[in-house]
């Protein structure tokens, strides 16, 4: 057997064995053994700057957030893993492999599936923390042979975030429902901060629901990163074109989720195409560029309408779905006038030749997904339901900085969690 199939097999076995929680005997080759057979290709990590999101790890508590979720494997045996690659190829596929493996792990952890740790199923942290712990063991990590940094980092985020590997099962007369979710986000003014729509996707991954007429439908997710740059990099469209082109990936119906306003879910009427949430910075401590007064539209964005409207059945969902938090319409809306300079606040929507300053979810994120996601929607598969959902914030947490987490923290995250599935159950059902 070559030394190269060996490799892969032993890549493949140890994410495996990650990722079930069995008893962790990694089946990486012994350092002696690995460097006998040319394996080991590394030399001591290098001093690599972190950027602005990695150094928050620096913060005792978010090692805390990752053991108390049982991810801390992944973390700690990363590194040798790294070493054991011998060439680009190789690398890649352990990325590719180890990201899904983290990922199925913290969907299998969500759902109660996988035992560790002892905060609550649901908690989204864990899994924020772990991948950063490993994108910077890849920073530092300095092989034998020439590795981009930047591509294998991609990668790995894509695995890790639910981009691959993570197709709908066939299954005839089941609808297809697709939704994606965020990090947390704020975090230098609480480091300890969830964010619903995250916890929300990992629970609803791959989750069989019945709907509200009594069909049957299954729902796929992903997390998605609270970065201008990943999003510059057409992260969404990776993410939601497969399910907007006609096969088996293809969804009935798609939604982004985020964490929008306290106390209510809102229903977004309408997504602008600007940015313009500066000075508010992403989690990497970079700004869009845009404001209020004068907003941009992202770098390489196709083409597309200064607004775009929701298509989702608003009023069902808002009739039926309505504890324990409300579920409005929202139809605001931010819009410089044709013809105008100013910025003007409305509440019914756009008029025809305004320019976008912000949609109903604002000029960050949040809206920029549901627009990004929904211009692909319009120009692949036009007859999709597809919008955006705001969860309420997620409050809860105890007053005592060093206490991770609540019941009343972890009580308003499964009410969240349970009314994202509830519409879901409802905007789903075929009209």
């Amino acid at each position: 057997m070559s030394h190269r199939v060996m490799f892969l097999r032993r890549a493949a076995s140890a994410a495996a064995l990650l990722a079930t929680i069995l008893p962790l005997t990694l089946t990486l080759a012994p350092p002696a053994q690995a460097a006998a057979a040319g394996a080991t290709a590394c030399r001591p990590p290098a001093p690599a700057p972190l950027d602005a999101e990695q150094s928050r790890l620096a913060d005792t508590r978010t090692t805390a957030l990752v053991e108390r979720g049982g991810l801390g494997d992944f973390v700690r045996h990363f590194p040798a893993a790294l070493c054991a690659t011998r060439n680009p190829t190789e690398a890649g596929r352990l990325l590719d492999a180890w990201g899904q493996a983290l990922w199925q792990a913290s969907v299998r952890r969500a759902q109660g599936q996988r035992p560790g740790g002892d905060l609550a199923p649901g908690d989204d942290r864990p899994l924020y923390w772990a991948r950063l712990g490993m994108t910077a063991a890849l920073a530092r990590w300095q092989p034998e042979f020439t590795a981009d940094h930047a591509a294998l980092r991609a990668r790995f985020e894509d695995a890790s975030r639910g981009l691959t590997d993570n197709a709908f099962r066939t299954a005839p007369g089941v609808r297809k429902i697709f939704i994606s979710g965020f990090d947390p986000f704020g975090l230098d003014a609480e480091i300890r901060r969830a964010n619903p729509s995250g916890s929300a996707a990992l629970q609803l991954n791959g989750r069989r629901v019945t709907l509200a007429d009594g069909s049957p439908a299954e729902i796929r997710a992903v997390v998605l990163p609270v970065r201008y740059a990943d999003f510059d990099a057409g992260i969404v469209e990776r993410a939601f074109t497969p399910h907007l082109t006609a096969g088996p990936a293809a969804a009935d119906i798609i939604t982004t989720v985020s964490q929008g306003y306290p106390g209510i879910f809102t229903l977004e009427d309408w997504a602008g195409r600007a940015r313009s949430a500066d000075p508010y910075p992403d989690n990497a401590r970079a700004l869009s560029g845009g404001t209020r007064e004068h907003p941009v539209t992202a770098p390489g964005l196709g083409p597309g309408p200064e607004f775009i409207r929701t298509t989702l059945p608003a009023d069902a969902v808002t009739a039926a779905v309505q504890t324990p938090y409300p579920v409005l319409l929202n139809s605001d809306v931010t819009e410089i006038p044709a013809g105008a300079t100013t910025p003007v606040d409305r509440t019914d929507g756009p008029t025809p030749g305004s320019r976008a300053v912000a949609g109903g979810g604002g000029g960050y994120l949040s809206n920029e997904v549901a627009y990004r996601s929904n211009r692909l929607r319009a120009a692949l598969a036009p007859h999709l339901p597809g919008g955006h959902l705001h969860t309420p914030v997620l409050t809860g947490l105890p007053a005592e900085p060093h206490l991770l987490t609540g019941p009343e923290f972890e009580r308003n995250a499964s009410a969240i969690t349970a009314e994202v599935r509830a519409v879901l159950e409802h905007a789903a059902v075929r009209r």
